[in-house]
């Protein structure tokens, strides 16, 4: 049996981008989190330790989004590839990375990046 754990809309200032006024300035972003785990037994039996702690989603998504990048797709692959080795019980995860009002000539709300990562086989 499989759970799916969501972080959902976890709002994080940043200074991700390109441009040199955004590594200065910074910007406002929203991340997205879709873990899908193996359910353990256990898990069924009310103990944390053998499931998907959102908790530790929400840490490991802040602690990645605080290192600056270029690319939205280099930070979402940092925190997909963080998830997958540090979280024992997890098979694949899909992170979507949203920069609030970018600064594009265009009336854009945001403009997002969204990567999956699956768990090799052992």
């Amino acid at each position: 049996m499989k759970a799916t754990v969501k972080v959902e809309n976890l709002k994080v200032f940043a200074f991700h981008g390109c441009m040199k006024e955004e590594e200065v300035i910074g910007g406002d972003y929203v991340v997205n989190a879709t873990a899908v785990c193996r359910e353990l037994k256990d898990s069924f039996e009310d103990k944390i330790e053998s499931a998907v702690d959102y908790v530790v989603l929400a840490k490991i998504i802040k602690r990645e989004m605080a290192i600056r990048s270029k690319l939205l797709e280099t930070v979402a692959k940092r925190i997909t590839s963080s998830c997958i080795n540090e979280i024992d019980f997890l098979d694949e995860i899909t992170i979507s990375v949203s920069k609030i009002s970018p600064p594009i000539n265009a009336d854009v709300e945001r403009v997002t990046v969204s990567l999956t990562e699956k768990r090799k086989a052992q």
